[in-house]
């Protein structure tokens, strides 16, 4: 290879890398004019009393042979753009595992979710639930999902008005008795003592 055709392919890397940046640089700006948001984003989390739901079967002992299907939310992520004195808009990706234990019956469930817009610490503003199907192939025990809301629209009075007085709040839709299972620190994972 010549000394030229080198310095061509750098250049060529040169630019390129050039133009990744920019991409990048575009990519990452958020707002109406591509400026930084003017504000930070409501924090999004799961709910830890319906952030896992355990089905217990059977004569509904708490073991783990009565374990029919799981669900665990593992992270929640949340980005968000600021528009003069509208609504804050929001996304959120939510990251699932989910599990078939030895009562579950079939191969299918269809877990329901939900997502609410909080003021923080005072009262829910929006609440919207979600199902969530999943189909667990022959001798399948484990699934992970990702589920991407790609609008949520946050209210707010003005233009001065932070995202950090909003709270977007995830759960799986639980009975009274497996809140209290969660609110406990129970949990039954299929994968336990597993690599």
């Amino acid at each position: 290879m010549s000394m030229k055709t080198t310095l061509i392919g750098a250049a060529a890397l040169s630019l390129l890398a050039l133009a990744g940046c920019r991409s990048t640089q575009e990519a990452l700006s958020i707002g109406a004019a591509g400026e930084a948001n003017p504000g930070p984003c409501p924090r999004a989390f799961a709910l830890y009393e319906a952030s896992r739901i355990v089905e217990i079967n059977g004569d509904g002992a708490e073991s783990f042979g009565n374990v029919g299907f799981t669900g665990e939310i593992d992270k929640v992520r949340s980005l968000c753009r600021y528009y003069a004195d509208r609504p804050i808009v929001g996304d959120l990706t939510v990251d699932f595992s989910l599990g078939r234990g030895p009562s579950a019956a079939g191969d299918t469930m269809t877990y329901s979710y939900f997502v609410a817009v909080t003021r923080k610490n005072i009262d829910v503003l929006e609440k919207s639930y979600f199902p969530l199907t999943v189909t667990f192939a022959p001798g399948q025990d484990r699934v992970r999902v990702t589920e991407t809301i790609d609008e949520i629209t946050i209210p707010r009075a003005n233009d001065t008005t932070s995202g950090e007085n909003f709270e977007i709040i995830v759960g799986f839709e639980v009975s009274p008795e497996q809140r209290a299972f969660n609110a406990d620190g129970k949990r039954f994972r299929v994968s336990a003592g597993q690599r």
